[in-house]
C-alpha cells in the first residue's frame, strides 16, 4: 500500500512502518537500476532452507534508506547531506548481481565485478538525469557505497544503516528469532567522531545487540549449510556456463534471478543445466566433508580461496573417489574478519575502542571463527566415496570431541 502525500511519498514496509520517500528521490527510486533490485533475492538460496526467505534487494535498499535518513537527522546533517545519506542507502545495493551473494565469488574472479563499485551504473542515462535532478553528485555517492566518504561510516560501517536493516529484516522474513537489533537506541545514541561514526555510552547495550545478532544469524542463516551448497552448486554452474561459451561473464552482473535462470537453462553445458535442474526442484549435493578451523589446514584460514584453487581441489578429489570432477563441490569461505574493532565510545571522560569498554566483542570474534566451516560436497550416493578422498588430499586432521559435537550441532536442515 502506498500513500501519497506532498512533498514526498509513504511506502509501507513490514518491518519498519512507513517509509518516507522526498519527492527529488522519487526518479531515482523509480529507475531501472533501482527497480531491477525487485527481481533479486536478499537471500539468495536461503529461501531452500527458510520458504518465507523471498525478500528482495528492493525491499532491503528502502530500509536502509530509512535508517540512514534517521540516523543523518540525528546527527544534525545540513538537508543536502542527509539528501545524499538518503540517496546512497537507496543505491548502495545496485551492484549487486543475480541472487546477490550467491553469485559474487564467480563474478569477481571471472568477471573483476565488485558490487560497491557502481560509477558505471550511477553514469547511465535513467540515474544520471535523475541524481541531476535531484542536486546529488555521482562521485559523492559513489565515495560513500566504496567506503571512501567523510560520512560512509552511515551507510558502510560496523554498526551502520545497512546492517541495522538487513538483520532485522532477514531474522523477520526467516522466521530465525536471532536478528534482534534496537535500531532506535542504537541511532539515538550515535554521534559523530573524527574518525567516524561512533556512539555514546548509553548505546553499548545496543551496540552488542547488533554484534550478537550478525554473529548468530551467521550459522543459523547466512552459512547454513544447505545454503552454502546451494550456492556452491550454482558457482559450478556458472564455471561450466562460461568454459561452454556462455559469453561475457560482465554480462550476467546485469541480470537479475529470472535472467541467469534462463541463462543458465539454455546453456550450451550440460552440467550446468543439471545443476540449475538441481536447484530448482531441490536436489541438492549433500555434506561429505564439513569441518572447522581445528581439522582444516592453516593454508585455509589466511586470505580468500580463489574459485580456481577450489576447482582444481575439487579435481583432486574426485579423482581419488573415482568420480567425474563435476561430482565433487570444494567450499572455502573467507575466514570471518574480526567485527566492530573501529567503533569507538564516548563516556564522561574519554573515547574508547568498543572492544576495550564490552569484552563482549573479543568473545563474539572468537564465536565467530569458531563458526567457520570448510565443505566438500557430492550426490548423495557418493558421499562416502568423496569423505575418505576428501580427508586424504586436504589432509584433515582427526576429529576432537568438540569437533563432534559441532558437526552434530550443525546438522539440522
Amino acid at each position: 500500500m502506498i500513500l501519497k502525500r506532498n512533498p514526498m511519498k509513504f511506502i509501507k514496509d513490514p518491518v519498519h512502518g512507513y517509509v518516507e520517500v522526498e519527492a527529488a528521490l522519487l526518479p531515482i527510486l523509480d529507475s531501472p537500476p533501482v527497480q531491477r533490485l525487485r527481481h533479486v533475492k536478499q537471500l539468495g538460496f536461503s529461501y531452500l532452507v527458510y520458504p518465507g526467505a523471498n525478500h528482495t534487494r528492493f525491499e532491503h535498499s528502502l530500509g536502509t534508506m530509512h535508517l540512514a535518513t534517521l540516523l543523518a537527522r540525528h546527527l544534525a546533517l545540513d538537508p543536502a547531506e542527509v539528501r545524499l545519506i538518503a540517496a546512497a542507502g537507496l543505491l548502495h545495493d545496485i551492484g549487486h548481481g543475480p541472487f546477490s551473494h550467491t553469485s559474487e565469488a564467480f563474478l569477481a574472479e571471472f568477471a573483476g565485478h565488485d558490487h560497491h563499485r557502481v560509477e558505471h551504473l550511477l553514469a547511465g542515462p535513467a540515474l544520471a538525469s535523475a541524481l541531476g535532478g535531484a542536486d546529488l553528485d555521482p562521485a559523492a555517492i559513489a565515495a560513500l557505497i566504496r567506503g571512501e566518504h567523510p560520512l560512509a561510516d552511515l551507510i558502510h560501517g560496523d554498526l551502520d544503516a545497512d546492517r541495522m536493516d538487513y538483520l532485522q529484516r532477514d531474522a523477520h522474513y526467516t522466521g530465525a528469532p536471532y536478528g534482534t537489533v534496537d535500531a532506535e537506541r542504537l541511532i539515538q545514541s550515535s554521534l559523530l567522531q573524527g574518525g567516524g561514526l561512533g556512539i555514546d555510552e548509553s548505546g553499548i547495550q545496543a551496540a552488542e545487540s547488533l554484534l550478537i545478532a550478525r554473529t548468530l544469524m551467521r550459522p543459523a542463516v547466512y552459512f547454513h549449510h544447505t545454503s552454502r551448497i546451494a550456492t556452491s552448486m550454482l558457482g559450478l554452474a556458472l564455471c561450466e556456463h562460461a568454459q561452454d561459451g556462455g559469453g561475457d561473464p560482465r554480462a550476467l552482473a546485469r541480470l537479475d534471478d529470472g535472467g541467469l535462470c534462463q541463462a543458465l537453462a539454455g546453456s550450451g553445458s550440460g552440467v550446468a543445466r543439471s545443476l540449475l535442474g538441481g536447484l530448482m526442484e531441490r536436489r541438492l549435493y549433500k555434506r561429505a566433508l564439513y569441518i572447522g578451523k581445528d581439522q582444516a589446514g592453516g593454508s585455509f584460514l589466511t586470505g580468500r580461496t580463489s574459485i580456481a584453487r577450489m576447482r582444481a581441489l575439487a579435481g583432486e578429489i574426485a579423482e581419488a573417489a573415482g568420480r567425474e570432477t563435476w561430482e565433487v563441490l570444494v567450499d572455502i569461505p573467507p575466514f570471518p574478519a574480526d567485527m566492530s574493532m573501529g567503533v569507538q565510545v564516548r563516556n564522561r571522560t574519554a573515547t574508547l575502542d568498543l572492544s576495550l569498554v564490552s569484552p563482549l566483542v573479543n568473545t563474539l570474534n572468537e564465536t565467530r571463527r569458531s563458526q567457520w566451516r570448510l565443505g566438500v560436497y557430492a550426490p548423495g550416493e557418493h558421499v562416502a566415496a568423496v569423505e575418505q578422498a576428501a580427508v586424504e588430499v586436504l589432509h584433515v586432521k582427526r576429529a576432537t570431541r568438540q569437533d563432534t559435537l559441532a558437526w552434530r550441532e550443525s546438522t539440522e536442515d
